[in-house]
């Protein structure tokens, strides 16, 4: 593969070992969250500035570097509002695009149920069937790679904080993806 193939593995993941779970078993399923991942990799969402941010979180990985930030927007006890910028590798940058379409509009409890349920699929362990991963589940095939888990729940750690640290009345907080276990 050339490097301006599609199907490159971004240079973060060049010998790494990290391989899409098609490029192992060759399943039509597995291509398509392969172009799931990289669509959200290549035209990350969730970038624009909000009108408004009423907590935010710092997310650092010091592993590899990656790093983010999630601002966020909150009517009551509900997300109206997600930003979600830094940098980082493919899958941080996929994870934090998704998490970008998937939490406004949730309310703290389904945000956590959320995050739990992704923690799930990277742990290798059932996730609740009621659960709607959406995009997410195309990261399923990271839970082989546990350096890579890190990066897939960067955003995810660093949202958790946002909204902790907010329940607590503290605008910001850092989250580190060194406290997250595989």
């Amino acid at each position: 593969m050339s490097a301006d193939d599609p199907r490159s593995p971004s240079p973060r993941l060049a010998g790494s070992g990290f391989r899409f779970a098609s490029e192992q078993s060759g399943a039509p399923l597995d291509d398509l969250y392969r172009e799931v991942v990289l669509d959200h990799q290549r035209h990350p969402r969730g970038r624009e500035p909000l009108a408004r941010v009423d907590a935010s979180a710092h997310g650092f990985n010091p592993v590899c570097g990656d790093e983010v930030e999630v601002r966020l927007a909150l009517d009551a006890e509900s997300v109206a509002g997600v930003q979600v910028t830094g940098r980082g590798c493919a899958i941080c940058t996929a994870s934090g695009s998704m998490l970008a379409e998937l939490v406004p509009g949730l309310d703290v409890a389904e945000v956590f149920r959320l995050i739990e349920g992704f923690r799930d699929l990277l742990r290798g362990n059932e996730v609740p069937p009621e659960l709607d991963l959406g995009d997410l589940a195309g990261l399923g095939g990271v839970a082989r790679f546990p350096v890579r888990v890190k990066c897939a729940m960067l955003p995810w750690v660093t949202l958790e904080d946002a909204v902790r640290s907010h329940a607590i009345g503290h605008a910001a907080g850092v989250a580190r993806a060194g406290k997250e276990e595989p």
